[in-house]
């Protein structure tokens, strides 16, 4: 759903702020395509789909070549036998004679061979205990759930390149109606002093004048060192410099209460999807970790070649294949515990399915309320404004003729200062309200806004290397247009 733009909610909101070739929807562009953070959760979510090719792993062969070459020098040495006179044998060297007894000559055998041996097996599985299926549900489970975060992600970051681009145009006409008041304050401590000088007041008037032009100039240079830290934010998050930035309007929500609001939220806040596929893959890992209890079955072929190993000049060739069966009986016990383990893991995710609903209506609720507070605020601050003028007025005119003091004529001022401030923060608050609105109930993306960006298509990674058995290229290019 794409959100319609308010024409008129808040006009003249920063009248102060030039005509400007930046727009809202050009900066959230330029966050969109290049915020770090977002870039980030992006690769994230591609290393994620790398679990689901990982897991369909487990029914595809496996293929291992192993091989040795060599040199083998072996002596063999044979001992001759001598014989005593009295028939006794002994072991003797075998050079040379004893007491002139002779026997049979010694013999060393010497062999040299070059033994190498070649052999290539493939295994296939059969059966796991189901573990291939269920790490693959629990993989596309884990892969939905972090889609849902990179939403949330894209939410956050677009929600906080709006209170960047309105906190920057707030400051700027704050900034300006403090220079303003603190022109209006030097003009009025001018005139404060030429009636003191002809005696129509008193030193007191002259030095609350000079107060307040002191306070006006102090709320100017920190209104600066605001603007300051404001545009630095603006450059962190939107990644370039704020120029002359158009005035900005509030959505249209697609929401009409604070109970709807809620309602939408709890089933569309991506915080709540992405516990819910979370809590799936919990139920999922109880699978995987049942399956080490159960049988294993796979084939196994393999097909050799030795050469010299035990004589030289001699080949062994053949092959063989064989069904493997494995039967757990009893593993210590860890296994067992894993399973507990999933168990109570599982229920924690549904737990956290519950409070991330609890969260999203909260901060629905308080979004609503938060923007019709705002709204109507607005509405009592321009009915302040015109009677502060009105009463500006008529204080200016009576300190004229005597009947108001000086101190009466800066309360004035200072009070429609005040207002004029306040309709400023509540237009920032009504504009920011109605996109915090649409983050609630998950309607804070790209797509949403209709931003001018070729939106990030979050299956085209997955597509591309769901059913890859090679490839150990960067495949993050792939993009298909939506």
């Amino acid at each position: 759903m794409r959100f319609a733009l308010l024409s008129a909610t808040a006009a003249g909101i920063f009248a102060g702020a030039p005509v400007s070739a930046q727009t809202m929807q050009e900066a959230l562009a330029s966050t969109y395509n290049n915020n770090p953070t977002l870039l980030s959760a992006r690769a994230q979510l591609r290393a994620v789909d790398e679990g689901v090719p990982q897991a369909l792993a487990g029914w595809r062969p496996t293929v291992v070549m192993a091989g040795s070459a060599g040199a083998a020098d072996v002596r063999t040495r044979s001992q001759a036998q001598a014989f005593r006179p009295d028939g006794s044998f002994y072991w003797r060297d075998p050079v040379g004679s004893v007491n002139g007894v002779t026997g049979p000559i010694p013999t060393t055998l010497r062999q040299e061979r070059t033994p190498a041996s070649a052999t290539v097996t493939l295994t296939q599985p059969i059966y796991r205990g189901g573990r291939t299926v269920a790490q693959t549900r629990q993989a596309e489970n884990t892969v939905l759930a972090q889609r849902a975060r990179l939403l949330a992600v894209e939410q956050q970051v677009l929600g906080d390149a709006v209170s960047a681009y309105i906190g920057m145009i707030q400051n700027a006409e704050l900034l300006r109606l403090n220079i303003n008041n603190e022109q209006v304050l030097v003009r009025q401590l001018q005139a404060t002093n030429e009636r003191f000088r002809v005696g129509e007041i008193t030193r007191t008037d002259v030095a609350q004048a000079e107060s307040r032009l002191a306070g006006a100039r102090a709320a100017r240079t920190q209104s600066e060192g605001t603007l300051q830290i404001a545009r630095a934010t603006f450059e962190r998050v939107i990644g370039a410099a704020p120029q002359r930035l158009t005035n900005p309007q509030p959505l249209a929500v697609p929401v009409r209460s604070a109970a709807e609001a809620q309602a939408v939220a709890i089933a569309n806040n991506p915080n709540v999807v992405s516990a819910l596929f979370a809590a799936a893959s919990s139920r999922d890992n109880i699978d995987v970790q049942v399956s080490v209890l159960l049988p294993q079955v796979s084939a196994n072929a393999q097909a050799f070649r030795q050469d010299n190993q035990s004589t030289a000049h001699m080949r062994q060739t053949g092959g063989q294949a064989t069904i493997n069966l494995s039967v757990p009986i009893f593993q210590g016990g860890a296994e067992h515990s894993a399973v507990r383990q999933a168990r109570q893991q599982a229920q924690q995710s549904i737990t956290q399915v519950d409070e991330q609903r609890r969260l999203a209506a909260q901060n629905a609720s308080q979004s609503w309320e938060q923007l019709r507070s705002a709204r109507s605020q607005v509405d009592s601050v321009r009915s302040q404004i015109r009677a502060a003028e009105i009463a500006l007025d008529g204080v200016q005119r009576e300190a004229i003729v005597g009947s108001r003091t000086t101190l009466d004529v800066l309360n004035a001022e200072q009070e429609l200062l005040n207002a004029r401030t306040s309709l400023v923060n509540a237009l920032s608050t009504v504009i920011t309200g109605s996109y915090s609105v649409a983050a609630s109930i998950g309607r804070l993306t790209a797509q949403d806004l209709g931003l001018p960006v070729e939106v990030y298509d979050m299956t085209a990674y997955y597509n591309a290397v769901r059913n890859r058995w090679v490839g150990i290229g960067d495949y993050s290019t792939v993009s298909v247009r939506r």
